[in-house]
């Protein structure tokens, strides 16, 4: 397998604007999975070009929702690198990684085999997983498993001047 160092890299998600709240939190993948995380496991998904995370967050769909674009600034020890998809040396279940775990969990109420690989990224004590985008082609992804950020790295969020909400009253209307 691949292993990589990313130092100061810059990455970027569109975020819900209701929950920009909280730009490092893993808790919205961990509330129904995601593609390399299992439901109950926190991590990020963030994407290394600002084309990519809008990519991600439109999900194929012809129109964009409402959407916040932040940018980070990522330093990141051990991290599997599979952007150069599958090869015969890995152990055969990565050559299921793209599969279409949406479809495997909620459709047919199987565990995706991605959940497995994000399970043997931990084993392997792996701080995440870089892999090519399919919603953008030749974009590139990140999954970062946020408990493995104190011991394998940093992750800053760019937000010089404090425009970020810090919490829901943000986003209170009034009438």
């Amino acid at each position: 397998m691949k292993i990589t160092h990313l130092e100061n890299l810059d990455c970027y998600r569109m975020h819900t604007p209701k929950w920009a709240i909280t730009p490092t939190s893993g808790a919205g993948a961990a509330s129904q999975g995601g593609r390399a995380n299992r439901k109950g496991l926190e991590a990020l998904y963030l994407s290394l070009e600002p084309e990519t995370a809008i990519a991600e967050f439109q999900q194929g769909s012809p129109f964009l929702p409402p959407g916040l674009l932040v940018s980070y600034s990522l330093t990141l020890n051990r991290v599997l690198d599979f952007t150069n998809g599958y090869h015969e040396s890995w152990p055969s279940i990565w050559k299921d990684f793209f599969c279409d775990w949406r479809k495997i969990r909620f459709n047919e109420g199987v565990e995706p085999p991605s959940w497995l690989i994000g399970d043997l990224a931990l084993e392997g004590d792996y701080a995440g997983i870089l892999f090519s985008s399919i919603a953008n082609p030749g974009g590139r992804n990140l999954v970062i498993y946020t408990d493995q950020l104190p011991l394998h790295g940093t992750l800053a969020v760019n937000d010089p001047h404090g425009d970020l909400p810090s919490n829901q009253s943000s986003w209170n209307h009034s009438q």
